[in-house]
């Protein structure tokens, strides 16, 4: 493969081939309007309201702030990427809804792709862990107690046996 056929990104499994004048976009851009991506939010467009949180090669990354060309050959997991094979919710989304940690929506992509980063780290974070970790994400709409629980609730969920 010559380096120019080496223009691609994953994007929730599938491999996407970059076209030359998509390059210069934020990673945010191109999910949104290429890939018709709308879970991804533009919050802030700064990166300091973690709207656009996804997860790039296992680490939550603000999209908004992320040059498309930064991220080629790279692994991009959105909000749209944690659905089961089946359209269920993934274990995060469901303790969200379980734990009454949503309210308008607008942020709880961002929220969940960041919880998701943080528990493919550590499978039973301390509560001091989790609000370090949701620090960078803002809600106006509900309290931070009820997405602390809903990431406590996600980890018993996908880790079962524990440590």
């Amino acid at each position: 493969m010559s380096s120019s056929d080496e223009r691609v990104i994953t994007v929730n499994g599938v491999v996407r081939s970059v076209a030359r004048e998509d390059l210069d976009l934020s990673l945010l851009e191109y999910l949104r309007e290429r890939l018709d991506l709308t879970g991804v939010k533009n919050g802030c467009g700064v990166g300091a309201c973690g709207a656009c949180t996804v997860v790039i090669d296992g680490q939550g990354k603000r999209s908004c702030r992320t040059k498309l060309s930064s991220v080629l050959g790279k692994n991009v997991i959105t909000v749209e990427g944690l659905e089961g094979p089946d359209g269920s919710l993934h274990p995060i989304q469901q303790s969200f809804i379980d734990c009454g940690a949503i309210q308008c929506g607008f942020c709880t992509p961002g929220m969940v792709m960041s919880a998701y980063a943080l528990l493919l780290r550590e499978k039973r974070p301390s509560r001091d862990r989790i609000r370090k970790a949701m620090s960078g994400n803002l809600c106006r709409c509900t309290g931070y107690q009820q997405i602390i629980d809903a990431v406590e609730m996600a980890a018993k969920r996908m880790y079962p046996g524990g440590l």
